[in-house]
């Protein structure tokens, strides 16, 4: 598995892999109106377009297959890092979150933050996040919990 930047061909494998992830993984702690919420099936390819093109992404590719992707803002906010449902347990979301932790600090960034889902959180907490909050987040009239969460950068 190799991490590579972001371009802009990714992005149909992107927006396939999110909706998949999403609502297969997830849906053991969202219900199927919540997922659609999060994750629609027509996604605003222009909006996460200019998103990933605009922050410092990384796809996780094997054998031409992207496995995984995660992607940071300039103020280390982690956006968002989702692996392939059929890749889970393979250390593709560690290997992709080591790389933003060590961009953020490249950045002076004083801490990392995220918004992590009520899935993601454990593997956050397990790389030493703390939980700031938790907070309902409403999407197309649909409150999804997930937690602001952060990682002091040494």
């Amino acid at each position: 598995m190799s991490l590579i930047p972001y371009q802009p061909k990714h992005l149909p494998q992107i927006l396939s892999l999110f909706y998949e992830t999403v609502h297969t993984i997830n849906a053991v702690d969202y219900t199927p109106a919540q997922l659609d919420a999060w994750a629609p099936a027509a996604s605003d390819q222009a909006r996460w377009a200019a998103s990933l093109s605009a922050n410092f992404a990384l796809i996780a590719e094997e054998n031409g297959i992207i496995t995984g992707f995660a992607d940071m803002d300039s103020t280390g906010y982690l956006d968002r890092l989702y692996v392939h449902k059929d890749y889970q347990r393979q250390g593709i979301a560690s290997q992709l979150a080591q790389a933003l932790e060590q961009h953020a600090r490249c950045l002076c960034a004083p801490t990392v933050v995220t918004h992590a889902s009520i899935t993601a959180r454990p593997f956050f907490e397990k790389r030493g996040y703390r939980v700031i909050r938790e907070q309902q987040v409403c999407r197309f009239g649909q409150h999804l919990t997930n937690f602001v969460m952060e990682l002091p950068l040494k």
